[in-house]
């Protein structure tokens, strides 16, 4: 044993005196791989780690690579959830319909009941965040209560009329009817107190030529009405011009109350798309 250790230490000093490298630790030599995948690489003294296959004590040989975790699945999306919530709940009222049992009906009412818990929960939040977030809060802008809706018709009422006013100065009233148009019997003094009532001039077009007794100086469409690009040829149609940009523009076709005529030329002069609702 004595003789044997020494030999061992030895050769262990000449291998060192040689500069033979020494290889990484590995756990077993035989089930060991390089980094890559390959087959583990062999170094170190030939006798001891080829012949003598003791590279488990002098580290011939590298070691197996660390197993890769394996990635983190995804988490489903928001959208994705509450389509998988969707699909179950129909899925548990298809089997509930098909094969009424107790156990089904029950899963489907329980489970549907859970997404109304959860529908509750959202209108609660969003109606507390409306209260104290008021610039989210629509109301204020276009009340919806009895009270608040009154008021906002009233004001909306009054800035309507004194805006109509002032309109008769930069715009006018194209009026196409025809004789035989029953509408246009009954739209012809609507659109008279209108006028009447804020000054407004009317031109009444005649599209078959025939006379309006409620505005007697008429003149008959000779193409004015395809030249302003109007379209059609349905009547009674009203239709605004603006003298400043010589613009047309349209404001309804067929019958219109008197409070519509009004708030139509008010929304088209005088606010910006989308701004109103």
């Amino acid at each position: 044993m004595r003789k044997g250790r020494t030999a061992l230490i030895a050769m262990l000093a000449l291998a060192a005196l040689a500069g033979h490298r020494l290889a990484i630790p590995v756990h077993a030599q035989e089930t060991a791989t390089d980094v890559d995948g390959g087959e583990p690489e062999p170094q170190g003294d030939d006798f001891y780690c080829g012949q003598r296959r003791l590279g488990q004590w002098f580290y011939c040989t590298r070691p197996r690579p660390a197993p890769r975790k394996g990635a983190a699945a995804p988490q489903s999306s928001a959208a994705e959830r509450m389509t998988q919530i969707s699909q179950q709940l129909n899925e548990l009222k298809a089997r509930a319909i098909l094969e009424p049992s107790e156990q089904n009906v029950i899963a489907y009412v329980r489970f549907q009941r859970e997404q109304l818990d959860r529908a509750s929960t959202f209108s609660d939040t969003w109606q507390r965040a409306l209260w104290q977030n008021p610039d989210l809060d629509y109301t204020l802008q276009r009340p919806v209560s009895t009270v608040g809706k009154r008021a906002w018709l009233d004001n909306r009422k009054a800035d309507r009329d004194a805006v109509l006013e002032s309109l008769s100065q930069r715009y006018g009233l194209f009026y196409f009817y025809a004789q035989s148009c029953g509408a246009c019997e009954i739209f012809g003094p609507i659109l008279r107190s209108v006028a009447d009532s804020h000054g407004m001039a009317v031109m009444a077009v005649s599209m078959d030529g025939g006379p309006n007794r409620d505005f007697p100086n008429y003149v008959v469409d000779a193409g004015q009405r395809a030249r302003m690009g109007v379209p059609g040829n349905e009547t009674p149609a009203l239709v605004l011009f603006d003298t400043t940009t010589k613009r047309t523009i349209p404001v309804g076709f067929g019958m219109l109350s008197a409070d519509e005529i009004m708030d139509r030329i008010f929304m088209l002069t005088n606010t910006r798309v989308g701004s109103d609702y």
